[in-house]
């Protein structure tokens, strides 16, 4: 972390914050509403939709925002607009004032995730694998604790869980007006909002690449969905996201540096997508005969999951920056996250009716899409038009320098 420079070190600590105080109070605010506020579950379902139609659907706008307006001040606003939105949940009682808090929640990681990326990309320079997998182990840090603390702080009363996470929030708004240099490189627009929006949709080469990965994503979630409804009792579910999250931060540093070595970006995507297509497969079998599903079962495929997502991640991400040629880089990760929000939502559609027909019809087709994933990755490395960037060629082995004076 010590080599990259200040603005880097920053987002970081950054990151680890914002899923700190993310999972320190999502997680309990359904049981809060049904619970607390004796909401009716389609109410609780609302206000808890509302939450990521306006985060999943304005990625792109947010994107946008800062590519026009420069990262540090649309990372602050988000920031901001997330302490006024937490600080809201814990205090008011009436549907709308709880949609009104929830649609602040959402649209400010909006705000602030493409910002924070695009922001990490471009100080990195031509370590942005390795940074963006620095990112991850913070992102996961974050997930891990998070929970741990909501559920300590629960213990005395949930608007104290409110406080404390709008107050980091509050804190993390502080350091960043304090702390985090202004970045505007390459934002400057010619031309309309809806101009630029057609031209990435034009880039070819960016949407295939955008779409091929929408698998991945379904699959991912899965340790959300489908895992957790295979086990009975809620100790089960926490080992689940707890091994998730320290296979992330113990492996990522070290898988990536391995495959920086070994093989290109287009290589190292395409194993990791093949990881998460082969964690689904033993459990076809516990589907085919009407089994349960055993604990470990469950937790050997989300090791594989995660393995595959570290293994992927880092060169997704800087795979993403090169396909958009280095212009409107934000924008780019608004409408890459927009089409992984709205194909997460049909796949989960999707995997909860196949798990009404059979359990092996859903890990049949998990492991299907997520072959067909790697297999698209595959051939669009394949593609002459696209082997000419730099993501999908041998990179060169680059020494990390120390930062100077």
């Amino acid at each position: 972390m010590r080599s990259f420079d200040r603005s880097v070190q920053v987002l970081m600590v950054n990151q680890f914050a914002i899923n700190l105080g993310f999972y320190m109070l999502m997680p309990y605010l359904a049981g809060h509403l049904s619970g607390g506020l004796g909401m009716a579950a389609w109410a609780v379902g609302l206000v808890l939709g509302m939450r990521n139609l306006s985060q999943q659907g304005m990625f792109l706008v947010g994107g946008t925002l800062a590519d026009r307006l420069g990262y540090r001040p649309v990372i602050i606003a988000g920031c901001l607009l997330r302490t006024a939105g937490f600080g809201l949940l814990g205090f008011v009682d009436t549907l709308p004032a709880l949609l009104a808090a929830s649609a602040m929640t959402g649209f400010a990681g909006a705000l602030f995730n493409p910002a924070v990326r695009a922001y990490v990309a471009h100080s990195a320079g031509e370590r942005r694998v390795e940074a963006f997998a620095l990112f991850n182990v913070f992102y996961q840090g974050g997930i891990l604790l998070g929970p741990l603390i909501g559920v300590a702080l629960l213990a005395a009363d949930f608007r104290l869980v409110c406080l404390v996470a709008a107050g980091l929030f509050a804190a993390l708004t502080l350091v960043q007006l304090a702390a985090l240099p202004p970045c505007r490189t390459g934002t400057q627009q010619h031309g309309g909002v809806l101009a630029d929006w057609r031209g990435i949709a034009k880039n070819r080469r960016f949407v295939t690449f955008a779409l091929a990965m929408v698998g991945p994503y379904v699959l991912s979630f899965q340790i959300y969905l489908a895992l957790p409804l295979e086990l009975e009792n809620s100790g089960a579910v926490s080992v689940l996201f707890v091994v998730s999250a320290l296979v992330a931060l113990l492996g990522q540093l070290r898988i990536t540096d391995c495959a920086r070595r070994r093989w290109t970006a287009s290589q190292a995507i395409v194993r990791g997508l093949a990881l998460m297509a082969l964690a689904f497969v033993p459990l076809i079998p516990y589907g085919i005969a009407g089994a349960p599903v055993p604990v470990p079962a469950v937790l050997a495929c989300t090791v594989l999951l995660t393995l595959g997502t570290v293994l992927a991640y880092p060169f997704e991400m800087d795979t993403v920056v090169a396909l958009s040629g280095g212009q409107r880089v934000a924008t780019h990760y608004g409408f890459y996250n927009t089409l992984a929000g709205i194909g997460v939502a049909a796949g989960n559609l999707a995997v909860g009716r196949l798990l009404d027909l059979g359990p092996a019809w859903a890990w049949t087709g998990l492991a299907t899409v997520g072959a067909m994933s790697a297999l698209a990755v595959r051939l669009l490395n394949g593609d002459p038009a696209v082997s000419r960037y730099r993501p999908w060629r041998r990179a060169r082995r680059v020494t990390p320098a120390r930062s100077g004076p």
